[in-house]
């Protein structure tokens, strides 16, 4: 249709208005690919200087940015192209859809490069920015008023308190809900659902199913995963085969797991980010919820375990070492910001591949391509906010996951950043030794003694680097709050 438009001499003058005119149509009518045709012509006119500063391009690319999985790195392809650079609309617009995706500190940069480049109008971007910061102090003022409301109202004893309980989870959700009802996504109803196709005719082998949910159809391609009260479907939205989105409908409805993707979003930024799964929206129905989410093709790393496990060989261990870097750094990450995952295990992390060739270059700092590669951590339905609880809070609680059940929760003491820590373990002796990780009191040199794993490691093995690794992280990973 584009092409049709630019060849008719009536738009010879003006190469980029038949592709408004399609876009309006596509906008207009859901069977046509948006974000194939926005792609296609931002990559015909980013470089054409006669559009370098046209209004009407820069909404192409907002549009294209809106409907792009991976929003950050078309905003830099943006800024990169020099599009409207001097136009304050560039800045406002921009900070306003990082704003309503939860990502404030992005938001709050975006208004400072515009003042900084001095963008005009400059008085509406500096008004802009001010309503901003409004708007900001008042959330933090909310979040500050919720954290002293449950410091009065939750009463934690010494030996710490469960932050799995149902109790203590409905308590921060009532806490939390002005909150969360302003986040980008989220979608609730008072009514049960009530789509043509019941969700519980939707079985381990549902295909070619189609679910109507917000007013899109999720086109049902199979089951991707099941859990004690939710499953994980692969889904095409709107029968587009490149539009591909998990579902994770859940009974009953449980809008925790998407407040904490809201909560990666606003603490990490830029590529770590993208090691810790996308939540595009929730739908909260009085009998359940449905969180749509990133589908990534590749399986779990419990799936690249079984690989070795059926042929009766176990991962290299150059391999070992490379997801047990990128696990650390994921840790390291979250528990930085106050976050804990929670159920750390190898059916969580997902296994990503870079889109490019990777070489040695860029390795050590995981730039380039490798930054692409690695794993994605999902699955925050345990997930836990230090934020929402007093300062040096310490917990008690039992995961009752086999194989991942850390020494304090074995022991019945309170624990904090070692559910995570004991998790990894757990991966990385899975991946060790194809087996959960028993663990064992040994002998110290200094006379005391430590937990390591019952197995021993192979002679061929780096094992003074492992055993390091496990006495590091089992016996001295930090309680509280001092990680340094």
């Amino acid at each position: 249709m584009a092409t049709a438009l630019y060849n008719s001499p009536a738009f010879v003058d003006d190469p980029l208005l038949p592709f408004l005119w399609s876009i309006k149509k596509a906008l207009e009518d859901s069977t046509h690919n948006l974000t194939k045709l926005l792609s296609y012509c931002i990559n015909k006119f980013k470089d054409n200087h006669r559009y370098r500063n046209d209004p009407r391009f820069l909404k192409i690319w907002f549009l294209y940015m809106d409907a792009s999985a991976d929003f950050d790195c078309v905003f830099k392809q943006l800024l990169d192209s020099d599009v409207c650079a001097n136009d304050a609309s560039l800045y406002v617009y921009s900070a306003c859809f990082f704003e309503a995706k939860g990502r404030l500190r992005d938001a709050q940069t975006i208004y400072k490069l515009g003042i900084s480049r001095n963008a005009e109008p400059i008085k509406w971007l500096e008004k802009a920015y001010t309503l901003f910061l409004s708007r900001l102090s008042e959330i933090c003022n909310a979040a500050s008023s919720q954290k002293a409301d449950y410091k009065e109202s939750a009463t934690l004893q010494n030996d710490g308190i469960n932050p799995w309980d149902t109790s203590t989870l409905n308590d921060l959700l009532k806490k939390i809900n002005p909150l969360i009802v302003k986040f980008d996504g989220y979608r609730s109803s008072t009514k049960p659902y009530t789509g043509k196709v019941a969700l519980s005719t939707l079985k381990n082998a549902s295909r070619n199913k189609v679910i109507e949910i917000g007013g899109m159809k999720y086109h049902i391609k199979g089951c991707a995963g099941q859990g004690g009260f939710a499953q994980v479907y692969k889904a095409n939205v709107n029968s587009d085969p490149d539009d591909v989105v998990a579902l994770k409908i859940q009974k009953p409805a449980f809008p925790w797991e998407f407040y904490m993707y809201r909560q990666l979003d606003q603490r990490i930024s830029g590529r770590e980010r993208s090691s810790y799964g996308f939540a595009h929206k929730i739908h909260l129905y009085s009998d359940c919820s449905i969180l749509v989410c990133d589908y990534l093709a590749n399986g779990t790393l419990q799936d690249v375990i079984n690989s070795y496990l059926v042929i009766g060989k176990s991962m290299e261990e150059v391999l070992c070492m490379y997801y047990t870097t990128e696990m650390l750094h994921m840790i390291d990450t979250l528990h930085d910001v106050g976050l804990i995952h929670g159920d750390f295990k190898p059916d969580n992390l997902l296994i990503c591949y870079s889109r490019g060739n990777l070489t040695e270059e860029g390795f050590l700092d995981r730039s380039g391509s490798w930054g692409d590669q690695g794993l994605c951590l999902v699955d925050w339905g345990r997930g836990i906010d230090l934020h929402l609880f007093p300062d040096h809070t310490i917990f008690k609680g039992d995961c009752r996951t086999s194989g991942f059940r850390c020494i304090e929760m074995q022991e019945d003491k309170p624990w904090k950043f070692q559910v995570d820590a004991y998790g990894l373990c757990g991966v990385v002796h899975t991946m060790l030794h194809n087996c959960y990780m028993e663990i064992v009191k040994k002998e110290s040199s200094d006379g005391g003694s430590v937990y390591l794993p019952k197995l021993p490691f192979k002679r061929y093995w780096n094992a003074d680097l492992w055993k390091t690794f496990f006495t590091k992280m089992l016996n001295n990973y930090p309680c509280h709050d001092d990680r340094k």
